[in-house]
């Protein structure tokens, strides 16, 4: 789903009275990371206790048990698992040095909140949306294969989610190739332990096809849709995941920028991302306030071509 084509005119010749608090809602996105990385490496969990946070750290502790577990196999270690339960914390503190990893994790704990709440408010099926069900019917044998298979990604998603978890084959394949780095840099330069990392390596490697992940199979439903995929950022038929991939794909930002998007202080970020895909000004605050009901609706978004508004969300660093 492309970016309609700019009008030709500048984001800051764009008059909008989004402008003002677009600006404010950059500032907010830039203190997100440090402040997350400094609420996982605090030890009193009473104070921190948000869901969120939880839940990220809850990733981070999982992927560095995978790993250790990983390396303790290729050691020859008579019980891995055990062994990473002990060491997995402190490979898991390594790796929330990573902004990009914080983002990703961040982003794939907000999506799970909005899949819950929405579940709640909306009745929307967090595995089964309606446009899954009508693409698994589609004639076109591929087409419903491709369906199924989000299908099944979707509900390995919610299970593990539901367990503060991510397997090392969901991570982006720059995010598998980091944690990976970081292995290998946190067990040292002696040459048993470097030995043991790379075999970690190849054999994690060896085990995850990148193409079975759940954001791979996102993309594909979506590409096989062709014109037609704007009907996912119908959040009632298409369902959080598919909405938000919709969403990045359609406004250009990364999927980690989109679901922050939907966040209660990224308002305009939202309406200024959708008006960018295309939507009809009624469909961007339809779907807005299926995110924030009791929200007032910034000004300004409607009067936007979608090339203005994807310029506008350009300049604001999004």
């Amino acid at each position: 789903m492309a970016i309609p084509a700019s009008s030709g005119a500048t984001a800051n010749a764009i008059p909008s009275p989004l402008a003002a608090e677009i600006a404010a809602a950059r500032g907010a996105v830039a203190n997100v990371v440090p402040i997350l990385r400094h609420l996982l490496r605090s030890d009193d969990n009473s104070i921190f206790s948000d869901e969120i946070v939880a839940r990220v750290r809850g990733m981070f502790v999982d992927v560095g048990r995978q790993l250790v577990v990983a390396l303790a196999a290729a050691a020859g270690h008579s019980e891995p698992e055990g062994w990473a339960h002990q060491a997995a914390d402190e490979l898991a503190q390594v790796l929330v040095e990573n902004p990009p990893f914080l983002e990703h994790f961040h982003a794939l704990a907000l999506e799970w909140q909005w899949t819950v709440r929405l579940e709640r408010s909306r009745a929307l099926d967090p595995v089964l949306p309606p446009l899954l069900q009508t693409r698994m019917a589609d004639p076109d044998t591929q087409a419903s294969a491709g369906a199924m298979s989000l299908l099944a990604a979707q509900a390995r998603f919610c299970q593990f989610q539901r367990r503060m978890q991510l397997p090392l084959g969901e991570l982006p394949g720059d995010l598998l190739h980091m944690a990976l780095v970081t292995l290998r840099a946190h067990v040292g330069t002696e040459a048993s332990a470097d030995s043991y990392a790379l075999i970690a390596e190849r054999s994690v490697r060896a085990g995850i096809d990148e193409s079975r992940s759940r954001l791979v199979q996102m993309s594909r439903v979506l590409d096989a849709m062709g014109g037609g995929a704007l009907a996912a950022l119908d959040i009632d038929k298409a369902g959080v995941a598919l909405f938000l991939t919709a969403l990045a794909r359609g406004s250009g930002l990364s999927r980690e920028a989109a679901v922050m998007a939907t966040v209660d202080s990224q308002l305009p970020r939202l309406l200024l991302a959708l008006r960018a895909c295309g939507l009809a000004p009624a469909a961007v605050a339809a779907a807005a306030l299926a995110f924030h009901p009791d929200a007032v609706l910034p000004q300004g978004y409607a009067e936007l071509s979608p090339g203005d508004a994807a310029a506008l969300l350009g300049e604001a660093g999004a």
